[in-house]
């Protein structure tokens, strides 16, 4: 079976296994998801490890294909279980890198894991860095900022301190997607902030999209992302702010070598779902719901941020 040449599901994953991880002070800035802990360094570590271990386990029981690579220990990379937010990687070969909002977190980017990918036969036409925009105070955090419909060629972004306007427009330039910008918003102690990452409260998959709408306050923005999503052939699964709280928003589709479609989620978000969300995600695919409440608690990301998508064309 030929290849798409633009997929909107990968049946390749690329995840990281943690060597350090704990709660981040500097993202903990504007990442309203992570709660202090008052367990040991050890405990935390070993419960994040065991977490990632079985969530793997999850994805390759469906046939799912992983690539698990180790973190390294040194220097100390609290959040590196989220590759998402430093590289993507692209069906024309494109690889780019991002910049990224917490200093610390740039410690992430990694040389050898993209020559593991070349060496796992994966073609690496181009690497794209945009670190430089790092130096301007301009971020742009992957598929954490960005949520994409290759399909469409349309890049879902709620502007936030992590996503701004000209690394945007510059991604989308070079992969000739358009950009439906917005700003989506949440309330935390009375106070209304942006919400950090796009992929926080949206997810778009082959044919379904989950959207927290509520949390796009301008009515003509709103409009805009639904009218979006409805050309693009999408059916729509609002869900509430509560809900999103609880990283429902937070998903990705993935494959296997069969075609078989997933909607990946963590526990935490399919106990938030009620009885007719569930149904409708499952007329389309099947639910794996990985338990990973530490990494959650702690990181302040769910499933979707531990999961790279790897769309690059395999060589034999």
């Amino acid at each position: 079976m030929k290849p798409e040449t633009n997929p909107q599901t990968s049946q390749h994953i690329l995840m990281v296994r943690p060597a350090n991880f704990g709660f981040n002070p500097e993202t903990a800035e504007n990442n309203f998801y992570q709660q202090k802990d008052d367990r040991s360094a050890v405990e935390i570590r070993e419960l994040a490890r065991k977490e990632f271990d079985g969530f793997v386990a999850l994805l390759r029981d469906q046939g799912v294909n992983v690539i698990v690579i180790e973190d390294t220990d040194s220097p100390v990379k609290t959040d590196a279980v989220f590759p998402n937010n430093w590289f993507s990687t692209h069906a024309d070969g494109k690889l780019i890198l991002y910049p990224m909002y917490s200093p610390n977190r740039r410690l992430e980017r990694r040389k050898d894991l993209i020559e593991e990918l070349m060496r796992l036969n994966f073609k690496v036409g181009e690497i794209v860095d945009l670190s430089f925009f790092e130096k301007d105070g301009q971020f742009l955090e992957g598929t954490g900022s960005m949520v994409m419909d290759h399909k469409a060629k349309l890049i879902y972004a709620g502007y936030s301190e992590r996503t701004h306007k000209l690394p945007l427009d510059y991604v989308s330039k070079l992969l000739g997607y358009e950009v439906v910008g917005f700003k989506a918003v949440q309330e935390i102690d009375g106070q209304v902030t942006p919400i950090y990452h796009t992929n926080v409260m949206m997810h778009v998959g082959t044919d379904l999209a989950v959207v927290c709408l509520d949390s796009i306050p301008k009515a003509s923005e709103k409009l805009k992302v639904q009218k979006k999503l409805t050309e693009s052939g999408k059916k729509i699964v609002p869900i509430l702010a509560k809900q999103k709280f609880n990283f429902a928003g937070n998903m990705l589709e993935v494959s296997n070598d069969g075609g078989e479609k997933f909607t990946v989620m963590s526990q935490t978000a399919l106990e938030s779902l009620n009885i007719g969300q569930i149904q409708l995600i499952e007329k389309y695919t099947t639910i794996i719901s990985p338990s990973i409440p530490t990494i959650e608690k702690l990181g302040g990301g769910s499933a979707r941020c531990m999961m790279a998508e790897i769309f690059l064309p395999k060589g034999k």
